[in-house]
């Protein structure tokens, strides 16, 4: 019953996602590239992870994580304001836009490597070749697909990939959701709801949560859509990505954290299709299908905007497809010399340079601005946290 009901579901998601009144409205598609980007990978090892580690106050974690990722994309929505307005800006402004963006490719030469060793590992994890070498073989071979289809042909053909996913990446967690809430109130009619203790407290439970900045990650994509949307639209679908992403992942981590004991499953970055076989029997291969599709979309995406960043900031004296080959590169060496937690690890604090950077312009910005000298502190507060974020965030040992 439970089966159907999911598939109904997903169904209608889907339905409702691809409607052409809806898939081409302007505040609907300025605000689906940073959910779908936000909650993409996030969702196959978040809920996992912070069950395992902080137990009954996996909620309260993500709230934090959450609230500290809105408080980044204040100082990012703030610098859309300001070059939006037109007013000329410091020139150490200048040069820290300049190297956020340095530092914004270089975040994602790693978040392809999350992506596609995501891909590789559930790829892999339902057939009878489910071992970390062969998914890292598929991950290779996805690696060196892009690096071949960046060099002959382009991305265009393969980023409409990005529209289908997107929905299908949604209505699936649609589709999990509905499972994941039928088994949690069975359990409670049961009386079976578990409040399991942490297993990871203090300094290591703050370090570990800064190393999952990745996970909420996406948002900042809005800043980019300049040639697409004007800055408000932008602003305001950057602020309803975060809302809705927020409240869909607390749902999810409320329905998981209450009926599975930390420790019963091996922590792996499958562990959800663990997890899922016991909720419903469909949900497992709905899982693989929204991995493969969204990582897949969301790896080009990253890979083709990190080739035009560092044509732009190199004032084209480098091509793309450049880009393409070192990025791959670096994906390999992340592939075959780390493990998919410490991937998420080196992503997070890649990105948190980016926006304490960002923070930090906004806080420069606002110090030559006599009406928000206040918020200067506030963004160099925020800045000092970013780059804190990257010097101590740590990766999750995994089983």
């Amino acid at each position: 019953m439970e089966n159907t009901i999911i598939l109904v579901t997903v169904t209608i998601t889907a339905t409702i996602l691809l409607w052409p009144r809806l898939a081409n409205s302007t505040g609907w598609r300025a605000m689906i590239t940073p959910l779908a980007s936000i909650i993409g990978s996030g969702f196959l090892v978040l809920g996992p992870i912070l069950n395992d580690s902080f137990g009954m106050f996996a909620p309260l974690m993500l709230l934090i994580l959450c609230g500290v990722a809105y408080l980044f994309g204040h100082a990012i929505r703030f610098n859309i304001a300001e070059i939006n307005n037109g007013t000329p800006r410091p020139f150490l402004a200048e040069r820290l836009e300049t190297a956020s963006s340095w530092m914004l490719s270089f975040a994602y030469f790693i978040s392809v490597a999350y992506y596609l060793n995501l891909l590789g590992a559930f790829g892999m994890r339902l057939t009878p070749w489910n071992t970390p070498l062969n998914a890292r073989l598929l991950t290779t071979a996805v690696f060196l697909f892009i690096l071949f289809t960046g060099w002959t042909r382009g991305f265009r053909a393969l980023e409409r990939l990005e529209e289908y996913s997107v929905g299908l990446k949604l209505a699936i967690i649609a589709g999990l959701l509905v499972g994941m809430g039928f088994y949690f109130t069975n359990r409670a009619v049961e009386g079976a709801l578990l409040l399991n203790p942490p297993t990871v407290t203090g300094w290591p439970a703050l370090t570990l949560a800064f190393g999952l900045l990745i996970t909420v990650q996406g948002f900042e994509t809005s800043r980019y859509l300049g040639e697409t949307y004007d800055a408000k639209t932008r602003i305001r679908s950057m602020k309803q990505a975060q809302w809705l992403s927020t409240l869909i992942y607390i749902v999810y981590i409320v329905l998981l954290s209450y009926v599975f004991a930390p420790g019963t499953m091996k922590l792996t970055e499958t562990a959800i299709i663990d997890m899922m076989e016991v909720v419903a029997a469909i949900l497992p291969f709905l899982l693989i299908a929204a991995a493969l599709a969204a990582q897949f979309s969301a790896a080009i995406a990253d890979t083709s905007g990190a080739g035009g960043l560092v044509e732009e900031l190199t004032s084209h004296r480098l091509k793309p497809r450049d880009a393409y080959a070192v990025l791959v590169a670096v994906g390999l060496l992340l592939t075959w010399a780390t493990d998919i937690f410490q991937i998420i690890a080196y992503a997070s604090r890649a990105f948190a340079l980016y926006y304490g950077l960002q923070a930090a312009i906004a806080a420069v910005t606002a110090a030559k601005t006599p009406r928000l000298h206040r918020a200067k502190w506030f963004y160099g507060a925020l800045a000092i946290l970013g780059f804190a974020i990257a010097i101590f965030g740590r990766a999750v040992e995994g089983g």
